[in-house]
C-alpha cells in the first residue's frame, strides 16, 4: 500500500464494515485520519470545526464543577475540547463501537492515548440511545444527573445511522434527556443539516431556552463555506 495511504484497522461490526485509515493529503500538506462505516464517511480530521464548537458551545458559561456526558467518540475532537475546559470535573463518553474506543486506547488516533488516560475521562462501550431510555448513561450510578449532555452520533434528527434511534428525537425522548440533566443543564446536539424548525419547536416544549446555532467553516475540498447546526437547549434552573 502507498506510503501516502494506510489502512490502520478494519473490523466487521453489527452496523457493518468499519475502517480506520490514515493518508497524506498533498493538497493540504497534512496527515488525515478518516473513519468509514460501509461506504459512508463518519469522520474526517479535515473537518473538525463543528465538533470543537459543539463542545465549546455546550459548556459556554458553565461553572465548576461540571459533569458531562458525550454521546459519540469518533476521532475524539469533541471529547478533548470538553476536557480543555478547566471547569469539567468528569467526562463520560459513550460509543456503540468498542472498536473506536480501542483505537484511542491503542494510540491509533492522534491524542487518543492522552484522552483515554485522563483521570477525569471514562470511555464506555454502550448504546447511548438505549441508555437514555432506561437507567441513564452511567452504569455505576443509575439515574445519574449531568450538567451537560452532548451528542454527535446521527447525521441529523431526520438522517439517522439506525432507525432505532428515531425515538430519541421525539417528544418522549427529549423529555428523557431533560430528566438526565441538573436544573440549568444543557443539551447540545450536532446536525449536518440546516436548522429544523419542527425539531427546535419540540425541544422548546421541554426546555426553557432553545437556540439552533449555525456553525460555518471552510470546505477546502469544494472551495466554499459549509455549515452545520448545533442545537442548544437549557433546562429550567
Amino acid at each position: 500500500m502507498s506510503a501516502r495511504f494506510r489502512e490502520l484497522d478494519w473490523r466487521r461490526t453489527p452496523l457493518g464494515e468499519l475502517v480506520l485509515r490514515r493518508r497524506w493529503d498533498p493538497v493540504f500538506d497534512r496527515e488525515v485520519h478518516e473513519i468509514k462505516l460501509n461506504d459512508e464517511f463518519l469522520m474526517s480530521s479535515l473537518f473538525t470545526v463543528s465538533e470543537v464548537e459543539l463542545a465549546r458551545l455546550a459548556l459556554e458559561g458553565g461553572s465548576a464543577p461540571l459533569d458531562v456526558v458525550v454521546g459519540g467518540l469518533g476521532l475524539g475532537y469533541t471529547a478533548r475540547t470538553v476536557l480543555e475546559n478547566g471547569a469539567v470535573r468528569s467526562l463520560l463518553v459513550v460509543d456503540a463501537l468498542g472498536e473506536v474506543i480501542d483505537w484511542h486506547r491503542q494510540g491509533l488516533l492522534p491524542g487518543g492515548r492522552e484522552l483515554a488516560a485522563d483521570p477525569r475521562c471514562t470511555l464506555l462501550h454502550g448504546d447511548f440511545f438505549a441508555m437514555s431510555r432506561a437507567g441513564g448513561f452511567d452504569p455505576a450510578v443509575p439515574d445519574r444527573l449531568f450538567h451537560a449532555i452532548v451528542v454527535d452520533i446521527d447525521h441529523s434528527p431526520r438522517h439517522l445511522l439506525h432507525p432505532g434511534n428515531a425515538d430519541f428525537y421525539e417528544p418522549a425522548g427529549i423529555a428523557r434527556v431533560a430528566e438526565r440533566l441538573h436544573p440549568g443543564g444543557v443539551f447540545a446536539l450536532w446536525s449536518n443539516e440546516p436548522p429544523d424548525d419542527d425539531y427546535a419547536a419540540a425541544l422548546a416544549d421541554v426546555f426553557v431556552e432553545v437556540r439552533p446555532e449555525v456553525v460555518r467553516f471552510h470546505n477546502p475540498l469544494q472551495q466554499r463555506d459549509a455549515t452545520s447546526t448545533v442545537y442548544l437547549a437549557t433546562k429550567a434552573g
